[in-house]
């Protein structure tokens, strides 16, 4: 206890002094000069980015990791300067490149949402889990990118939809990676082995034939709406969903699946909830939403919730070391700040707001509405 009350010290006394604060990372900023570097590291992305990012845009062609992926792009609506960003992902999987192509191009005319942007990208492969492969992640967050850099796009307004194989990925990168979505929508898909858990803050829109029963999708259905329903019960507020098992459909709905649109649309994105449940899937990730981990591993859970000056660390697997990025939207960063676990402080005293702190968190994301000025590390006993 006295080795926690002694760093928190030692951070603290760095903070006031404006001497250079604990990792080297330099010195720490007030409020509004945390604003202004925010600024700056943001224009220095742009001036770094936008034009190549431009090009790939124009070129049809998303690409990360040394896979590419084809976009199809439509606006509907009045352009506004903040415009809300609809991924729509085909169906097929296991199948023929043509078969595929072909439910590519039924995905482009599928839905029309009052305003915004509609992507409809073309799955890298022509594998049954074309949607739910690793580098799905890394394509998708390039799209959003640069679609928020180049094209107006609002980050807390981008949602997620997906039509039979494209339901599948729906449900798997939904919960995967809830923190960059606003809301998602399951149309006659299936979730293999995914779990709801990471739903928390996404709301959840579920919608399949009562006649769909290949692959048992009418009944998984079904029951997912169940352990939502649980889930929300047991955490009020939370895991927001929406099920729809239509009457007398099979595996097309006739439309009837285009009225997630306008719910999905009621929702935005908050990238600070006060509580965060994380559940790794086998794709993995090193951040959801407030939290961040060095090592991620298929399986490991995290439950974190905040509450004015306090961070609790709810569930965590021992001996695992978490970062808490944390901002002035979420606390008094000009006061002490308390990491508790199992009711006992593990740490205790200022974070320092911190310019490299800003450039590391946008450098693996831009991603405006997320750009948090400070963390802190701790380890789970």
């Amino acid at each position: 206890m006295k080795n926690v009350a002694i760093v928190g010290l030692a951070i603290a006394l760095l903070a006031a002094l404006g001497a250079p604060a604990a990792r080297g990372d330099g010195a720490a900023l007030s409020r509004k000069d945390a604003e202004a570097a925010i600024k700056a590291s943001l224009r220095a992305i742009e001036k770094d980015q936008r034009e190549k990012r431009q090009a790939e845009l124009k070129s049809g062609t998303i690409s990360a990791n040394g896979t590419g992926m084809r976009i199809w792009a439509a606006e509907f609506g009045k352009a506004k300067q903040k415009r809300p960003l609809w991924i729509s992902m085909h169906g097929g999987g296991g199948a023929p490149a043509p078969v595929n192509d072909q439910q590519w191009e039924n995905q482009k005319r599928l839905y029309r949402p009052a305003e915004g942007v509609y992507v409809a990208p073309r799955a890298p492969t022509n594998e049954w889990n074309l949607w739910h492969q690793g580098h799905v992640d890394d394509l998708f967050q390039r799209l959003i990118e640069n679609l928020v850099m180049c094209q107006g796009v609002d980050p807390d307004r981008v949602y997620l939809m997906g039509y039979s194989a494209g339901g599948d990925g729906v449900y798997q990168l939904a919960p995967r990676m809830a923190d960059c979505f606003a809301a998602a929508a399951m149309m006659a898909g299936h979730p293999n082995e995914t779990k709801p858990d990471g739903l928390r803050n996404l709301p959840f829109n579920l919608q399949v034939g009562a006649l769909d029963g290949a692959f048992d999708r009418n009944s998984i259905a079904a029951n997912w709406g169940r352990m939502l329903d649980e889930l929300a019960k047991a955490d009020p507020g939370a895991y927001v969903h929406d099920v729809k098992v239509r009457p007398g459909k099979g595996h097309w709905m006739d439309g009837l699946d285009a009225d997630a649109l306008p719910w999905m649309a009621k929702y935005r994105r908050d990238p600070r909830p006060a509580k965060v449940v994380w559940l790794q899937d086998d794709v993995t990730h090193g951040r959801f939403y407030w939290l961040a981990v060095d090592r991620p591993q298929a399986g490991q859970r995290i439950v974190a919730e905040r509450s004015g000056q306090e961070v609790r660390i709810v569930e965590a697997p021992a001996g695992i070391e978490l970062r808490v990025r944390l901002d002035d939207a979420m606390l008094d960063l000009d006061k002490d700040v308390r990491v508790i676990h199992a009711g006992a402080p593990i740490f205790e005293g200022r974070v320092p707001r911190l310019r490299a702190t800003i450039d590391r968190v946008l450098a693996e994301r831009y991603d405006p509405s997320a750009a948090f000025t400070a963390e802190v590390t701790v380890r789970v006993p």
